[in-house]
């Protein structure tokens, strides 16, 4: 098999999962930033890394969306992988409702595959592991995934993720876009201008912002299990 070449975005320098990958013989790094993700490993597959508790801070702050609809419109193959185990957030202050409701988001909507990894080490092994198995699906029976991009453009995964919010069909995606920009300006827009856009009117944008949005009261102390 050919080697695995890594790119591992200048952030990550410091972290244990770059010493584990560096140790795995067949792996060849180059450090730098990415404007993407965490690691790109053979010009073909993206990966986000998150612990537990970055995921927690980032649907709080609101990052874990945004990131999102870029991680989705690459046209890598990609995957975020979520690290660590359900003890690192008994202190989150998050319940677990609203850490399943993001996940659904995540996969469902945004279609982002997600990989559970309990470490630093584990993660390295699952990136590793999705390469190999990248190659050899690409060698034996996918030629078409040796290019290393799916057979789809950005502007057709932006109107997917779009029709994935509440009432939102090809054309009133296709009107966001062309008013708003980009997803990540129709999920940051107001109420005010949702329902402005034609054919999305007051109960749309509604609906809407109840979808792109999370609610603080989920952000509580609860003593249900997490994960």
């Amino acid at each position: 098999m050919s080697p695995i070449r890594v790119i591992a975005d200048d952030r990550e320098a410091n972290c244990a999962v770059l010493e584990a990958l560096r140790n795995i013989s067949e792996v060849q790094i180059v450090v730098q930033r990415l404007d993407l993700g965490d690691y790109e490993i053979d010009g073909r597959l993206l990966f986000e890394r998150k612990t537990l508790i970055d995921l927690v801070t980032s649907i709080k702050d609101g990052r874990l969306f945004r990131q999102a609809s870029l991680l989705a419109a690459s046209p890598l193959y990609k995957a975020l992988i979520l690290e660590g185990t359900s003890r690192d957030l008994l202190a989150s202050g998050m319940r677990r409702e609203a850490i399943q409701g993001a996940l659904i988001n995540l996969t469902l909507f945004f279609g982002i595959p997600l990989l559970r990894s309990m470490g630093t080490e584990e993660s390295a092994r699952l990136m590793v592991y999705a390469a190999r198995q990248f190659q050899w699906i690409a060698k034996s029976t996918l030629p078409h995934l040796v290019r290393g991009k799916r057979p789809t453009g950005k502007f057709k995964t932006q109107l997917q993720i779009l029709q994935a919010l509440p009432g939102i069909g090809p054309e009133s995606a296709r009107r966001l876009l062309e008013i708003f920009g980009s997803v990540e300006a129709v999920f940051s827009a107001s109420l005010e201008d949702l329902k402005d856009v034609p054919g999305v009117g007051n109960v749309r944008a509604n609906a809407i912002r109840w979808a792109v949005s999370e609610s603080r009261s989920l952000y509580s102390l609860s003593e249900d299990p997490v994960l």
